[in-house]
């Protein structure tokens, strides 16, 4: 499973990539997780399974679905609470239901 994040720098979403990596190891998943500014989400997009935005760009969805959805890949904003906490479980458990869900 290929998951891409898109924030606004690529930065503030490193430490979720951290913690999503841990569950996914934990979990016994196979997810190749990376974390890229949205500027870079047409090139970056390309052989991915899901993408994923951080909340401060969520007002950014429509756009990132016009360049998703014609690829087939899912794309969501990470819930707040979950983004906020650092949840890599959950935001884990979110990619690999939208992917399930396309």
């Amino acid at each position: 499973m290929i998951i891409r994040l898109f924030c606004a720098a690529g930065m503030s979403t490193s430490l979720l990539v951290a913690k999503m990596q841990e569950a996914a190891k934990e979990k016994g998943k196979d997810a190749d997780i990376a974390a890229f500014p949205i500027s870079e989400m047409e090139r970056m997009s390309d052989d991915i399974d899901v993408a994923l935005l951080g909340p401060q760009v969520g007002f950014q969805l429509e756009k990132a679905k016009s360049i998703c959805g014609p690829k087939g890949i899912p794309v969501d904003v990470i819930p707040m609470a979950d983004y906020g906490m650092c949840n890599g479980m959950n935001v884990l458990k979110f990619a690999y239901k939208l992917a399930k869900n396309k």
